[in-house]
């Protein structure tokens, strides 16, 4: 079931289309990845979503109804460019965010006083804002953005300003919401916590939609049908027949195994591959190698210049 829908929305500013005939769908209790290059219109689409701007045509469907200011409550939206008021106390800058989300005085505090405690951030109740460096600003603002429990969370590059441990932390914490229910757009163009934490994605490139689906599914979409083969006890033909007929690369002495990458023929199978060698070597595993997401987002860009 789809949580948000995404129906033609164009949107044009000056004689910038940012947005054109956009069209795709947010599955329910899902991390959904909104990619794109710089400028190809991914911040004007959340800007729409969060009513900030409004589309020029088309229409944006959450829980099938139109988007309407009502949906304002149902949305937590953590931008890339923080909106921190640095001069302000850490705990009353919380407390006024919570508010305006909707919260009472009272609920904000017990509320706040479980975030921070979880995050192990009690002591900064009393700091300004400007004290703080970027990752513990970050933790704040996630806070503010999720208090109110929304059932729509969009996280803007998150990671930002996050060591190794942080980043964990918050990852698991974004886990946590996906498993009580919130569906996460999660826009970013670190392609490893796409592949990470993302179920579907959507890339966004000059203003249109050019790729869509569930990550795995696109991985095999983009494979160049390579496999892994790791092996031991090779006969004198083995090392003849990877190299004439699978073109093997990247070999890679393991010790008391070897590993090779080859390429299989078109209408060629993993079970093909293994009926010829099966008899020549000791298999340890053989697997197919799908591409990065890296990857998939470079040749998708540049095959839609």
């Amino acid at each position: 079931m789809s949580f948000v829908e995404v129906k033609n929305v164009s949107k044009k500013y000056a004689n910038h289309l940012a947005l054109d005939k956009v069209n795709f769908s947010i599955p329910e209790n899902q991390i959904f990845g909104l990619l794109g290059p710089n400028g190809a219109g991914k911040t004007t689409f959340i800007r729409i979503l969060n009513q900030i701007t409004a589309a020029d045509s088309g229409k944006i469907l959450i829980n099938n109804e139109p988007l309407s200011p009502h949906h304002i409550s149902l949305i937590g939206y953590l931008p890339e460019e923080r909106g921190l008021y640095k001069k302000m106390k850490v705990g009353e800058q919380a407390i006024y965010l919570s508010q305006l989300k909707g919260l009472t005085k009272n609920d904000a505090l017990k509320k706040l006083k479980y975030w921070f405690e979880k995050f192990e951030i009690t002591t900064w109740w009393d700091k300004k804002v400007e004290e703080l460096s970027k990752g513990m600003q970050q933790k704040v603002q996630f806070i503010t953005t999720v208090l109110h429990e929304p059932k729509l969370l969009i996280l803007d590059e998150p990671f930002s300003g996050f060591d190794p441990i942080n980043a964990n932390h918050l990852k698991e914490e974004i886990l946590k919401l996906k498993s009580q229910g919130t569906t996460i757009i999660f826009s970013t163009h670190n392609m490893a916590s796409v592949e990470e934490l993302c179920d579907n994605i959507t890339l966004i490139n000059k203003g249109k939609s050019i790729l869509s689906g569930k990550v795995h599914d696109i991985r095999k979409e983009f494979s160049e049908n390579k496999v892994a083969l790791e092996y031991s006890n090779p006969s004198d033909n083995l090392s003849e027949l990877l190299n004439s007929k699978y073109n093997s690369t990247n070999v890679v002495e393991l010790g008391h195994s070897t590993q090779v990458e080859l390429t299989l023929g078109e209408k060629e199978t993993l079970n093909d591959l293994l009926q010829e060698v099966t008899s020549l070597c000791s298999i340890h595993s053989c697997n197919e190698i799908l591409p990065r997401m890296d990857d998939v987002f470079i040749k998708a860009v540049n095959q839609n210049k």
